[in-house]
């Protein structure tokens, strides 16, 4: 007699992140093409600074351009800690709760920040200085996000993704993220070395402490 052993079959469900990579491009798409002169200068940022010179005014931070990638940056950028978390063994990469959670507080840490920076900027009477600082800043990291995105596509996918490969890639968006921090310094070198006192409180209570603790948090939280 042949005993029949019934295993259950697990489904993952991608239809969820399939559609947020197609948004994602829908939206790089359509910015293209309202924004076309503007997006060609973007697209030449890593070898031309024409775009952080034509538009360095703080205005900018709230246009529609801004915002559309930024919220692209997002998506890009909770897709890629999911995947990181799945490939350390933390998480599932098809777990949407996981997903909508990651984005939750990537928004909320993001706007909190925003939020403080005000308030410090207007304390210390720096608020011109911070808001052109931070265009700058967002600028360059929603660069690296739409970066990310195929990156994000191909590690969602693709099951064989080696930890060097994934801990190389970490490493290189790392540094790419600081040195895009010292050229956002360096362009604003002057203004900083008038206002030096204030721009190391800002430095330490708003660019080095908030990622400390969600370190910590995070590190603690896993151990």
């Amino acid at each position: 007699m042949i005993d029949n052993a019934l295993h259950l079959r697990v489904i993952e469900n991608k239809d969820w992140a399939t559609i947020l990579f197609v948004i994602s491009f829908a939206t790089i798409a359509l910015t293209k093409s309202v924004f076309e002169n503007r997006f060609a200068d973007f697209v030449k940022l890593i070898y031309s600074d024409k775009y952080t010179n034509i538009y360095r005014d703080s205005s900018h931070l709230k246009s529609s351009f801004t915002i559309a990638l930024f919220f692209v940056q997002i998506i890009s950028l909770a897709f890629f800690i999911q995947l990181c978390l799945s490939f350390f063994g933390y998480a599932s990469k098809t777990d949407w709760i996981l997903y909508i959670q990651i984005i939750t507080l990537l928004i909320f840490f993001i706007l909190s920040k925003f939020l403080i920076e005000k308030i410090i900027a207007t304390a210390f009477d720096i608020e011109d200085f911070i808001e052109q600082f931070n265009l700058q800043k967002v600028t360059f990291r929603t660069y690296i996000g739409l970066f990310i995105l195929p990156i994000d596509i191909f590690l969602f996918y693709n099951d064989n993704i080696s930890r060097n490969f994934l801990l190389l890639l970490i490493a290189i968006l790392l540094i790419t993220n600081a040195l895009t921090y010292l050229v956002s310094i360096k362009n604003y070198q002057n203004v900083i070395f008038g206002k030096l006192f204030y721009f190391i409180l800002y430095l330490c209570a708003l660019e080095i402490a908030p990622y400390y603790f969600m370190y910590y948090w995070f590190t603690k939280g896993i151990a």
